[in-house]
């Protein structure tokens, strides 16, 4: 089977490659890349006027299968991520039961290869039931098919824990995740201050989250380590980062189109769809975000996934879930929000969600390269488009940018040099 893409602008980070060109791949591989490519081919697309980028990789997702398909399946949630552009997704552990043996990690990965619509890499939680108690055997888990480590949604408190835990997984070759909020001081729906007062609801301290990132940093630092941060949001978690970077500290880091998209001051719009973990801040800490996507700083943009269904959100800001879904709306939230600003070009977002991704996760993906696995994303940069809520395929329709102007469209998306999502 060949497949022809044809004078699409080709945009690889690795090679700091930005031109039309056409791309030849043959069953699961890109064979050639070049301008008039006329060989017979058994289907053409033809890309004239849009762009072809590495296969979009959100390594921080949630697919809630096992125990809650109410919200999202692994089925479903892999199509929400191909309409995205998405062609590897990471899920999370936080599920019921928690993949913290081989047994039940293996199980998801083998219910992902029988109906998922893109590549699904999932991580393993870093202790058992991520009750932060009792590690989980690294080894057997790396083995089981684990992508990397993490509690997501509950933090590793303890930190002598946390401290082994990064000790080992780095001996493996891998790494822990870590979802930074120290408890103490994260009780709350929203960013702590004016909008929390006036909504009469309980302000989430930003310190929840700079308290812990800065736990590991210094973890990392005294003993030669890396370390990864979910989901950043806050200036100072941004600085520190920043300055650990400088030092030679072994730092990575991931923040979410929501960052950089929303403030605080939407929740007063926005409801119960501006409610997440971190919680959205003010505009100085959009400002840092954006900054540190800029200069390198943070790493990556994921998505953060999260899906609830709507008698959950329903319960009113204080009671809700925290979570909003997030696949179908990255790809142009960066473009409206950061690209098409002038903040970040197109390389960088490559960079951003496909390349620092599959370095960090040591998968042979993240570029447009001949002899590479074909996943790939192609998109209209400048189709603009209201994303309404009929437009959602995921099973939960929590999103924020629901009546939101956005600009950049996914056209196709290609996994291992199948079609597997088409804009209609």
């Amino acid at each position: 089977m060949k497949l022809l893409l044809k004078n699409g602008t080709v945009i690889d980070y690795a090679s700091n490659f930005q031109d039309i060109a056409d791309v030849l791949i043959e069953n699961e591989k890109i064979i050639e890349i070049k301008k008039n490519i006329t060989e017979k081919v058994d289907e053409v697309i033809n890309c004239e006027g849009l762009f072809i980028m590495p296969g979009m990789i959100d390594m921080h997702c949630h697919l809630r299968e096992p125990g809650g398909e109410h919200k999202e399946t692994i089925e479903t949630g892999s199509f929400s991520a191909i309409k995205g552009g998405f062609t590897t997704i990471c899920p999370m552990p936080n599920t019921k039961p928690t993949p913290d043996s081989a047994i039940i990690l293996s199980e998801i990965i083998e219910k992902a290869k029988e109906v998922a619509k893109c590549n699904v890499l999932p991580f393993s939680s870093v202790t058992k039931g991520e009750k932060g108690e009792e590690l989980v055997n690294f080894e057997e888990q790396l083995k089981a098919g684990a992508i990397a480590f993490s509690d997501d949604g509950m933090p590793v408190e303890n930190a002598r824990m946390i401290r082994e835990a990064m000790i080992k997984t780095n001996a493996l070759g891998s790494f822990v995740s870590e979802h930074c909020e120290e408890k103490s001081v994260s009780s709350g729906a929203i960013n702590a201050g004016k909008i929390a007062e006036k909504l009469g609801v309980e302000g989430v301290l930003p310190e929840a989250e700079e308290i812990m990132a800065s736990r590991d940093i210094v973890i990392s630092e005294t003993n030669k380590l890396h370390t990864h941060i979910c989901h950043i949001s806050t200036e100072t978690t941004v600085n520190t980062i920043r300055s650990a970077k400088q030092r030679g500290v072994n730092v990575t880091c991931e923040t979410c189109p929501h960052y950089y998209s929303f403030t605080v001051e939407d929740v007063l719009e926005k409801g119960v769809n501006g409610k997440m973990n971190p919680p959205l801040r003010k505009e100085k800490d959009k400002k840092a975000i954006i900054q540190g996507l800029k200069d390198g700083t943070i790493d990556c943009i994921v998505t953060d996934h999260a899906p609830h269904a709507e008698e959950e959100k329903a319960q009113g800001l204080a009671k809700a879930p925290n979570g909003i879904i997030g696949f179908e709306t990255a790809l142009a939230a960066t473009i409206t929000n950061l690209v098409d600003k002038g903040e970040i070009t197109l390389l960088d977002m490559c960079r951003l969600m496909s390349y620092n991704p599959s370095k960090l996760l040591k998968v042979d993906k993240g570029e447009v390269a001949v002899g590479k696995i074909a996943d790939l994303t192609i998109f209209d940069k400048d189709q603009e488009y209201v994303y309404t809520k009929e437009d959602i395929v995921s099973k939960s329709k929590n999103s924020p940018f629901i009546g939101e102007k956005l600009k950049g469209r996914v056209k196709y998306t290609i996994v291992s040099g199948k079609v597997v999502y088409q804009d209609k």
